[in-house]
């Protein structure tokens, strides 16, 4: 005996609840290469977050892809909202396994220049994972809030979007996958030429402390001995030096003598003896 249809849309109801806030589909195809206690994909299945695809199954929404043809840009904000986001779950150095021939689609997309916040790439530009990928496909095509709903099930969750937030802004004011792109290089140039500027105030700061150590160096080695003036025969210093001591007491006794001359003549007086 069949159920009711009012049966059916009620359990399609309370799925819809249970499985995300996010409106639209939101899915990945996982191809088992991460350690599912840490995979961010696993875990927001786990979550209700999302659906897993079969390897055939095909997907109509934007698909985060390293084959993608494109870059994802506000003008994929339509395809979004109809049909969502999904990923391609696999390990970085496993790329090269994956059949994505057999997944690749007209909405691959690829991911501009963004930073990785999770524990395992942190602070490394373009490697994200799967949260970090679907999270930036909402918040490019201005679903901000689909994106913190993603990154609110990860402790280090909020971070993704305080280090690229300045990346999103710019992003999300793009017309199409060329000007992302251009973007993206503008950014760039402009790390680059930050880089530069830092090398130079260091070098800077550098160049002169040497030189001033340099010159201290000179200074020193012209208070330093010039041995070429010694003597041959170290002995000679030594009788000039005793020869030195007796005239000097010599001329002390001279001294005495006088002292004593002259205290006897303020006894006596002007009389001389």
């Amino acid at each position: 005996m069949g159920r009711s249809r009012t049966a059916y849309s009620r359990e399609e109801a309370e799925d819809t609840t249970i499985q995300s806030s996010i409106p639209m589909p939101v899915a990945m195809w996982d191809f088992k290469h991460c350690d599912p206690k840490r995979c961010s994909g696993v875990k927001l299945a786990r979550n209700h977050m999302l659906k897993t695809l079969k390897l055939n199954q095909r997907f109509r929404g934007i698909v985060a892809s390293p084959v993608g043809q494109k870059a994802v840009s506000p003008a994929d904000r339509r395809l979004v909202e109809l049909y969502g986001a999904a990923v391609v779950d696999c390990s970085w150095a496993r790329v090269d396994e994956v059949p994505f021939n057999k997944i690749k689609g007209p909405t691959d997309r690829l991911l501009p220049y963004l930073v990785a916040t999770n524990p395992v790439n942190y602070g490394k530009p373009w490697k994200l994972n799967c949260a970090e990928a679907l999270a930036a496909i909402f918040y490019i095509t201005g679903f901000p809030e689909h994106g913190e709903a993603l990154m609110g099930k990860f402790k280090w969750g909020h971070a993704f979007a305080k280090v690229n937030g300045h990346l999103f802004e710019r992003y999300s004011k793009c017309t199409d996958s060329a000007d992302i792109v251009k973007v993206q290089n503008e950014y760039l140039a402009e790390l680059e030429e930050d880089d530069r500027r830092q090398r130079e105030q260091r070098q800077d700061q550098i160049l002169p402390a040497n030189s001033d150590d340099e010159e201290e160096d000179d200074d020193d080695l012209l208070l330093i001995r010039n041995t070429n003036h010694d003597p041959l025969y170290p002995e000679d210093d030594d009788e000039e030096d005793t020869s030195d001591e007796e005239e000097s007491s010599e001329e002390e006794e001279d001294s005495d003598e006088q002292s004593v001359d002259e205290d006897l003549q303020r006894r006596l007086g002007n009389t001389h003896i």
